[in-house]
């Protein structure tokens, strides 16, 4: 069962999502779907209080409440109870912990289910999910995504067509991004592995002052394969 709130603010996350999906396709940042979002999530989240079920979507992360126990939820007779301000009030019973929570105006959260006794928390349940929800989001945007470009090169590839594709792998690592140096083989080519390897050397010395080798050259069907990472720039 949803939150008892009103229709306009269930819509305000899916709203939210949308406008978070439109903003990343025109790169732009979209205060409107920020604010609904902050709005939407608060919203919804407090209505906790009394354990029932709550969805909440920030575009990809979903929040319930039955990922914990809260309020008159919570089983166990008696608790191992941390107050609002992080200090240890010991064990006490279900009752006692319910009424510190209460008296706090806060929820009684369940945060280690199987510990003997369980330990719970006085918090803002609301405001606790708000949080880990948006903190999730910032890890994911902190994450370099790295892309990988591919530089395909034959044993009978002319120097001067090889230094060619060096320059793009150079100009490729200069970017950031990784470069997969793959020797395909045709025939009989195969056959004399050493020339395909000695070939990949030369064009990791090449490029030696922009890169390092992360995958060592190695046998991958009919083809040799080798990936070259960019190197760290030295702090001056």
């Amino acid at each position: 069962m949803l939150c008892n709130i009103p229709r306009a603010w269930i819509c305000l996350p899916l709203a939210s999502a949308w406008l978070r999906q439109r903003s990343r396709a025109t790169k732009k940042v979209d205060a409107l779907a920020e604010l609904w979002y902050t709005l939407a999530s608060v919203r919804c989240l407090a209505q906790h209080r009394r354990g029932a079920a709550c969805i909440f979507s920030g575009g990809t992360a979903i929040a319930k409440a039955s990922d914990y126990r809260i309020n008159e939820a919570v089983r166990a007779p008696e608790v191992r109870l941390v107050g609002p301000n992080g200090d240890n009030l010991g064990v006490v019973s279900r009752a006692e912990a319910l009424r510190i929570a209460r008296e706090a105006n806060l929820d009684l959260v369940e945060v280690a289910p199987n510990a003997q006794p369980p330990v719970c928390r006085v918090m803002d349940f609301g405001k606790f999910l708000y949080e880990r929800s948006k903190k999730e989001r910032q890890a994911r945007k902190a994450q370099a995504k790295v892309e990988i470009k591919e530089l395909r090169l034959r044993p009978k590839t002319s120097e001067h067509h090889r230094e060619f594709k060096v320059r793009s792998a150079r100009k490729w690592l200069e970017k950031g991004m990784k470069v997969r140096v793959r020797m395909l083989f045709r025939g009989r080519e195969i056959t004399y592995p050493e020339i395909a390897l000695e070939d990949l050397k030369e064009v990791a010395e090449a490029l030696s002052d922009v890169a390092v080798v992360e995958k060592a050259p190695a046998l991958e069907g009919r083809s040799m394969l080798m990936i070259l990472a960019p190197a760290k720039k030295k702090k001056k």
